[in-house]
């Protein structure tokens, strides 16, 4: 079982940056594939960033430049760097954790996830 708590979202203007993070429960977090997703009310859950256990990222085509996803085995956390914040990417962000250790590939579907975090709330105004 994993537990994964977001936090640092908040309020900013346009072209503010934010960094969220999600903390991990567990020993084996350097093992798990890790993702990034948001949803904006009336929308369904999107893919924003992924990473796997050995550091490949992916990202989705409306954040790439401006996000970074990161990681920090050590302190059992994933990172999403957001700059140039835009206020279509207002919404609620969750952290998702693949419940299979050293997957192989990438995923970018929700359903492919087995534990997600509670959310944090990102508004950019403009």
């Amino acid at each position: 079982q994993v537990q994964l708590v977001e936090s640092g979202g908040g309020s900013v203007q346009a072209g503010g940056s934010l960094r969220l993070s999600c903390a991990a429960s567990g020993r084996t977090f350097s093992s798990y594939y890790m993702g990034w997703f948001r949803q904006a009310p009336g929308k369904e859950r999107e893919f924003v960033a992924s990473i796997s256990w050995s550091g490949s990222t992916y990202y989705a085509d409306s954040v790439k430049g401006r996000f970074t996803i990161s990681r920090d085995n050590a302190k059992n956390t994933v990172y999403l760097q957001m700059n140039s914040l835009k206020a279509e990417d207002t919404a609620v962000y969750y952290c998702a954790a693949k419940g299979v250790k050293y997957s192989s590939g990438a995923y970018f579907r929700a359903d492919e996830y087995d534990y997600w975090g509670q959310g944090t709330q990102v508004t950019v105004s403009s």
